[in-house]
């Protein structure tokens, strides 16, 4: 028994106003140039945040969602949104607590 040309339609995530996700989050900001949130994380060193990076591509990829990042040496600078909707989403609150928490965990 197969199924072929079988087509899954997801529904559309739904963005929620910037200001009302900052409100749920800790230290992110809204990014100047479109409708995203940003944080930079500094840990003590590069292994320390490339460490952290794949703790987060993990959880990304099981998410299906993927972050914009930018990593120089202990610095990684992040920004969320889900282009789908074109802008910030459910799935970027959840990226974002979920980042929040493993840097704290580095840091302990």
């Amino acid at each position: 028994f197969c199924i072929q040309n079988v087509v899954m339609i997801m529904p559309r995530p739904t963005a929620i106003p910037v200001a009302t996700a900052l409100t749920e989050l800790t230290g992110w900001t809204a990014c100047a140039s479109k409708y995203a949130i940003e944080k930079t994380f500094v840990f003590a060193d590069f292994k320390e945040a490339f460490s952290w990076m794949t703790r987060i591509a993990l959880k990304a990829e099981q998410m299906d969602h993927h972050p914009e990042w930018f990593n120089v040496y202990k610095t990684v600078n992040v920004t969320l949104t889900t282009h789908d909707a074109n802008g910030v989403t459910a799935l970027d609150l959840e990226l974002a607590a979920f980042m929040d928490k493993c840097a704290l965990s580095c840091a302990a």
